[in-house]
């Protein structure tokens, strides 16, 4: 279980948030070089990344599997649970780029630039069942959340084949199957546009209500998909624009709240043991596992370009403090009158 969350700044900035809903913390973040040669798990079938990326994931078998990511074009790519939704290929077509679907965020960012990109190679590949699999693949049902720089902002799921890139100006994606519902249902608590209605919304714009809430009830604080789904929206919805990347990330961190699920062993064995963003155009990646309270930054420089192996960057999930007790001793003595009262 999973929320994504799609932000555009006023500078026109593209920032992609999640929460990972997970049993535990499996994820880290990382950097991918360019030309990366790998093997699927479900054939063992040969692929080479043409682009950079950075992102948050592990190693797997002879891969890298990776939750969410941004590449060196700016593509940012997610992938969410998506339960009871997905209809896979059992039998492998001859001449299809065949993968299991947990591999499929890592071919997207490794392989395109843009969801235009996409678009023009998705009837390319299938998304594979464990029938007929070389290696043990597991039971995974996934979609995926996709934005580029461009501003076009899509969800591509296995519901059947060759897939389809469907347009999400709403830029929220949980679990659900049925979007249409989800829609329907959140239409109780906001009044969409015209054009939001008419599908006729221009890419990059940043509401899809007309901001009036008057008369309307507030949603509930279910952790079910839909509650979910709807808590995201609509205050997404209410809250301010950001100015900037900056912002941007300020304004996802408490858009996240809102859906952040806590550790509760004794009535769910998921939590949200991680979040996350992705910045389209600074190319930045940020992460904040579930017992720290601060935020870690990894920038994808143009040095990194040139570089040849992964790097993984552990990050200590503890608690993470700012002592200004320590800071006083640092500067040496009582520094309790060069504070001044707010």
């Amino acid at each position: 279980m999973c929320t994504s969350i799609l932000q555009i700044a006023k500078d026109g900035t593209h920032i992609l948030a999640r929460t990972m809903d997970w049993h535990a913390l499996y994820v880290q973040p990382l950097f991918v070089p360019r030309g990366y040669a790998w093997e699927s798990v479900y054939d063992n079938g040969r692929h080479v990344n043409r682009y950079a990326m950075i992102g948050g994931g592990g190693p797997h078998d002879h891969e890298i599997d990776v939750s969410d990511g941004v590449n060196e074009m700016g593509l940012s790519v997610q992938k969410l649970t998506f339960a009871n939704g997905s209809h896979l290929v059992d039998q492998p077509t001859p001449g299809q780029v065949h993968l299991a679907p947990y591999e499929f965020s890592f071919y997207l960012l490794g392989h395109y630039a843009s969801v235009a990109d996409i678009e023009a190679h998705i009837d390319e590949i299938q998304l594979m069942s464990g029938k007929w699999a070389v290696n043990n693949i597991g039971d995974s049902e996934l979609h995926f959340a996709v934005v580029d720089r461009t501003g076009r902002t899509v969800v591509i799921e296995p519901t059947h084949f060759p897939m389809k890139v469907r347009e999400n100006p709403l830029g929220v994606v949980t679990n659900s199957k049925d979007f249409e519902l989800q829609l329907k249902r959140l239409g109780q608590y906001v009044n969409y546009t015209d054009d939001f209605k008419a599908g006729t919304l221009p890419v990059n714009a940043t509401r899809v209500s007309t901001g009036r809430f008057s008369g309307k009830p507030v949603p509930s604080g279910s952790f079910t998909p839909g509650g979910r789904f709807t808590r995201a929206a609509y205050y997404k919805e209410r809250a301010d624009l950001p100015a900037d990347e900056e912002a941007g990330i300020i304004s996802a961190w408490h858009l996240l709240n809102t859906v952040t699920v806590p550790r509760s062993s004794q009535y769910r064995p998921t939590y949200s043991v991680y979040r996350a963003a992705t910045v389209c155009e600074s190319l930045t990646y940020y992460f904040q596992p579930y017992d720290r309270l601060d935020v870690v930054q990894l920038k994808l420089t143009p040095d990194m370009l040139a570089w040849t192996e992964p790097k993984f960057y552990p990050v200590a999930n503890h608690l993470t403090v700012t002592s200004l007790n320590q800071q006083a001793e640092q500067v040496g003595g009582d520094q309790t009158n060069q504070y001044t009262p707010v």
